[in-house]
């Protein structure tokens, strides 16, 4: 995990991170505490992710690599449960791991 190499994508406007927040209850307000940052393993899924689910408002985010070293450094500075690692973009299908 380490080795590699995530592209994840961001919000032009304020930076913050593309997450997701599964099993979100309804008293639960969206925050990184509860969610999990989603990762790419190549640069063209996260387009395809963007043009598939965002396609009306992709200008406004970015993509942007992230060495796996500097993952945990991320998720701690923005507080995050753990990754969702996108498995396949146009589904999408995601892998959710949660940092020990």
């Amino acid at each position: 995990m380490f080795s590699e190499s995530y592209y994840l994508i961001r919000l032009k406007s304020d930076g913050s991170y593309l997450a997701a927040h599964p099993n979100l209850g309804e008293s639960e307000t969206r925050s990184p505490q509860n969610g999990y940052m989603l990762v790419f393993s190549e640069h063209y899924d996260a387009l395809s992710y963007l043009n598939k689910h965002a396609s009306g408002v992709s200008d406004r985010f970015s993509v942007e690599s992230l060495p796996g070293t500097q993952v945990d450094k991320v998720l701690k500075r923005w507080g995050f449960k753990g990754l969702g690692v996108v498995q396949d973009p146009l589904l999408p299908r995601v892998e959710f791991m949660s940092k020990g």
